[in-house]
């Protein structure tokens, strides 16, 4: 609080009028219990930022009694490479032809569109499926940006695969 002192010996004499010189104290102590209860206030009424994470599923492998066959011309297959590098075919890995493309718009995403296109019209239905391999030396931003890609273009179908053997070797 603040208190205002009278000093009896500070008595000025100005012209006829007695003045007295008033000392002014000012406590700060409520203040400082006044910034930390807003500071409180603050920070228990804000919402603090949620962590998104990606919904990954995990196939059953326990279940050995399903028999998914897949369609060899709705799949693409995506290897991700050093120097944000991809390396796709379309198909089987036993036909595979490999051809390189880029995370750039007139890359990856124009040949998601393109082989989506391409299944949605031969099949009439939305079949196509996208395989992801990370190889060994590719980032995880790699991997977050194929399936935000993926996100974008409305895959509905994706997995995340390791790499064969010899694709590892192909591209060591």
């Amino acid at each position: 609080m603040a208190e205002v002192n009278i000093n009896p010996n500070q008595k000025k004499r100005k012209g006829s009028a007695i003045f007295s010189k008033k000392s002014l104290k000012v406590d700060l102590t409520p203040m400082v219990d006044l910034g930390f209860i807003l500071i409180t206030f603050f920070v228990f009424t804000t919402t603090i930022s949620e962590k998104k994470v990606m919904d990954i599923v995990n196939p059953n492998d326990a279940d050995t009694s399903i028999n998914d066959l897949l369609c060899e011309s709705c799949v693409m297959t995506v290897l991700l490479d050093k120097d944000n590098k991809i390396w796709y075919y379309e198909g089987m890995e036993k036909d595979a032809v490999y051809k390189e493309s880029t995370f750039e718009a007139s890359g990856i995403r124009q040949l998601l569109v393109q082989k989506k296109k391409e299944v949605q019209q031969k099949f009439n239905d939305n079949r196509f499926i996208l395989i992801i391999k990370p190889l060994e030396k590719s980032g995880f931003k790699n991997l977050v940006d194929i399936i935000d890609e993926a996100h974008i273009n409305v895959v509905k179908r994706y997995y995340i695969d390791e790499p064969s053997d010899a694709e590892k070797e192909r591209f060591k």
